[in-house]
Order: C-alpha cells, then structure tokens, then sequence
C-alpha cells in the first residue's frame, strides 16, 4: 500500500517558519515533521510514498537526494580521492517518489495530479504534511476495507485553544491546560482511499476538503474512523515547540518506540 502526502502548501499561520522553507520541512527534534509523518507509517509496515510537491518544493528533493548526508553521524570526505564515507547507523526500507503537483495547485488537484501512481492500487493512505498522531495506522486500513466505501477519514475532536475551568459554587475546583474541545469532531487526515475518489476531483482548484468530501458524503461513500489519542497538527510557532518539547520528552506520543 502506498501513503500520500500533501506537501505542497504555502503553510501561511506559521509563516514564520514557511517563509524560509516548505512546511513539511519544518523540523522536530532536528528531523523534518515530513520524516516523523513517514515514520508512523512505516510503523505499521507502510514504505512506499508519494509526496505532492508544491511550494519550495525544491528543498524536499534535495532532502531526499542527499539523505544519507543529512542523516549522517559523521561524514568524512577525502578531496584527493574524490570519495566521501558516511557514519551511518539508520537505514530505512523506504521508497519515495517526489512528484512536482504546482505551486498553485489546490489540495484535490494535488491528488488529482498523482493518480498515475495510484489508479492501480486497491487503496491508498493519505494526509497532510502537518500533522502528528497516533492513530492506529493498521486498523484504520482494516476499518476502510470492512466499511466498502469509497473513503475513510480519521475523525479527531481537537485540542481545545485555552484552559477549563470547572467552577463549583463560585469556587475553581480543576483547571485542565489544554482539554478536548468537546464540541465537535474534525478531519484529522489519515485518509483510506479508493482509486474511485479520483472521480470526484474536477481540476487542479479543486480543494479536497470542499466539494470531493461533500459529495462522498451525499453519496454515503465516506467513513469515519473515530481516534481519540494523539493528535496534533502545527499551524503555528506554538504548537511546534509543543511538539518540540513532546520529542524531547524521549517519549513522543505519535512513535510506538522511544526516541
């Protein structure tokens, strides 16, 4: 099974960080939130990816073309033999494929320009560049293919803006930092796609989100797959050194496994 990822936005709420690179590449723990995103898949046995390449994308082709360097511990180059050794202890079993899906090109269109890559597949994962958490992965593919429909979406209830106040007689008896907005559920991402949506997708400014969804949902082609855990996107310098403080932790929710 192949996972998609939309990496092509311009990332404008944390722009502080996107003026100087593509959103994707915005780094946690010194590793792009792109590698973190590729990791939770390849916990659940997912290698292949395609990566919808938009703004800057540039800067992720060279990430990939030179992965060894940047992974590297150590690199030692001999310029008078013209040769190069890298300490490198990581290996990972991915393919990547980049493909260029325009500056402008809206986030259907996007999905819409991969599907030579994904016309043959029975189903294929998707979501956004970023985003954390973590859903399990192998069961919401399970829960795709039981539901027959042609999408699945993660639904999440998002982390509330501000703290909670629980108030008894005039009194604060709890305060909670950071509750579930318990208002509503969202797209959390982490889609499972038939080829069959493809069909849904009109042109490059179509927004994925808008038109293809509402449509899926008027023909009761789109589950949802509830999740509950972890889950956090990073729109903004806040939420980024939230998630800089969760991988420092050494024990980042999204990973199975300690860092």
């Amino acid at each position: 099974m192949k996972a998609v990822i939309l990496a092509g936005g311009r990332g404008t709420r944390i722009a502080e960080e996107s003026t100087l690179r593509p959103k994707p590449m915005i780094t946690i723990g010194g590793r792009p939130i792109l590698w973190h995103i590729m990791e939770i898949y390849a916990e659940h046995g997912i290698t292949d990816f395609v990566i919808c390449l938009g703004y800057k994308g540039y800067m992720i082709k060279e990430y990939f073309a030179n992965y060894f360097l940047h992974a590297a511990n150590a690199v030692e180059f001999d310029l008078t033999q013209r040769t190069s050794k890298y300490d490198y202890t990581e290996t990972k079993p991915w393919r990547v494929t980049l493909v260029e899906t325009g500056e402008q090109t809206q986030t259907g269109g996007r999905i819409r320009r991969i599907a030579p890559w994904v016309r043959e597949e029975e189903a294929f994962c998707l979501t956004y560049g970023d985003g954390l958490s973590d859903v399990d992965i192998t069961r919401l593919v399970e829960a795709h293919r039981a539901s027959g429909k042609y999408a699945t979406v993660t639904a999440v209830t998002p982390p509330g803006r501000f703290g909670a106040l629980q108030i008894v007689d005039g009194s604060v008896t709890e305060f909670v930092e950071k509750p579930l907005s318990g208002e509503h559920v969202v797209n959390g991402g982490y889609f499972v796609l038939s080829p069959k949506v493809l069909d849904y997708i009109e042109d490059d400014s179509t927004v994925w989100e808008h038109e293809p969804l509402r449509r899926l949902a008027a023909d009761k082609q789109l589950n949802a797959f509830p999740h509950d855990g972890f889950w956090q996107p990073m729109d903004t310098i806040r939420e980024r050194e939230l998630l800089e403080d969760l991988w420092a932790s050494g024990a980042p929710p999204w990973r199975k496994t300690p860092v």
